[in-house]
């Protein structure tokens, strides 16, 4: 991490400038679209942002990607813990959890948006499938909005944060429907489907179609169609999201609008092949990423002030 990003923070103390630095390393690596993001934050909050990936990408790997021989629920328990530990001020052991605690603090993020994402962890262990939107709900508040949220108070806003506050849950909602239609081929390979079974039941789809379209390669109408049709469901999400982002502060907003259009281009993507992510996942070339965060950025200027 550039010194000049914890200087602006305000993070002195060398342990914790270690601890920032190792969580940007994990979100350049693992979160390419955020962490490009991020770049356009104000210096000052991109510390606090990579802190809020890293720990919530340490929980999702422990359900996601378990090791050998782990337990994630025991895995689970043990982040609980380590929260406890953090919102009561005290030492956690862990050196990486020093940039989160000390996020928490500074920010003074409401321990209940961390307790929402740990539930919904946890539902990945038991619960397989969603058989509407409103089921599925309860997932991506704990998963998505509270990320929105969490992030919410590093961005800043021009009036009562409460006012930006249903935006910033929609946009992070928005974002985990895209990731629902561009991982549901390794979501399936889990075990999982995210997208709703009624929502795919009207166009004659369900799980076994998926799993043969995935095995064989081969593309249906019937799928080109249901996932068509939650497309455009995701993309009103986006346009719910929209109106938050001139209620940020100045600073704060080629940041957002460019994520924005960063994680909408990912549906472009699925459009473009037809709708055959089942096989492939669906992403941005590396290219066209940076070349839109530079034109996203010069828009949200324009248009957000």
């Amino acid at each position: 991490m550039k010194a000049a990003e914890l200087d602006a923070a305000g993070i002195t103390d060398p342990v914790l400038r270690h601890a920032y630095a190792a969580c940007r390393r994990v979100n350049a690596v693992h979160g390419k679209t955020f962490f490009l993001a991020t770049r356009l934050l104000p210096a000052r909050a991109r510390p606090a942002a990579h802190a809020l990936y890293g720990f919530a990408r340490a929980a999702d790997e422990l359900v996601d990607n378990p090791a050998p021989g782990s337990d994630p629920e025991a895995g689970l328990a043990l982040v609980a813990h380590r929260l406890d530990l953090v919102f009561a001020g005290s030492e956690t052991g862990d050196p990486l959890l020093a940039a989160f605690a000390d996020t928490v603090r500074r920010y003074r993020l409401d321990r209940a948006l961390f307790d929402a994402f740990l539930h919904s962890m946890r539902m990945d262990l038991s619960v397989t499938a969603y058989r509407t939107f409103a089921e599925l709900a309860e997932y991506t508040h704990g998963s998505a909005a509270v990320i929105g949220l969490q992030m919410l108070p590093l961005l800043g806003t021009e009036g009562p944060l409460a006012e930006a506050e249903p935006y910033a849950a929609a946009l992070g909602e928005a974002f985990q429907l895209t990731n629902f239609l561009r991982d549901v081929g390794e979501d399936l390979d889990r075990g999982r489907l995210y997208l709703p079974l009624d929502e795919l039941a009207a166009f004659g789809v369900d799980r076994e179609l998926l799993r043969w379209s995935k095995r064989t390669g081969r593309h249906d109408r019937r799928i080109r169609r249901a996932f068509a049709a939650l497309v455009a469901r995701n993309r009103a999400v986006y346009r719910r999201a929209e109106p938050g982002i001139s209620l940020l502060r100045k600073e704060s907003r080629p940041c957002v609008h460019t994520a924005r259009v960063l994680y909408e281009g990912i549906l472009d993507e699925i459009a473009a092949c037809g709708y055959a992510v089942l096989a492939r996942r669906a992403v941005v070339p590396a290219h066209r990423r940076f070349a839109v965060a530079a034109g996203a950025w010069a828009r949200s200027r324009v248009r957000h002030g």
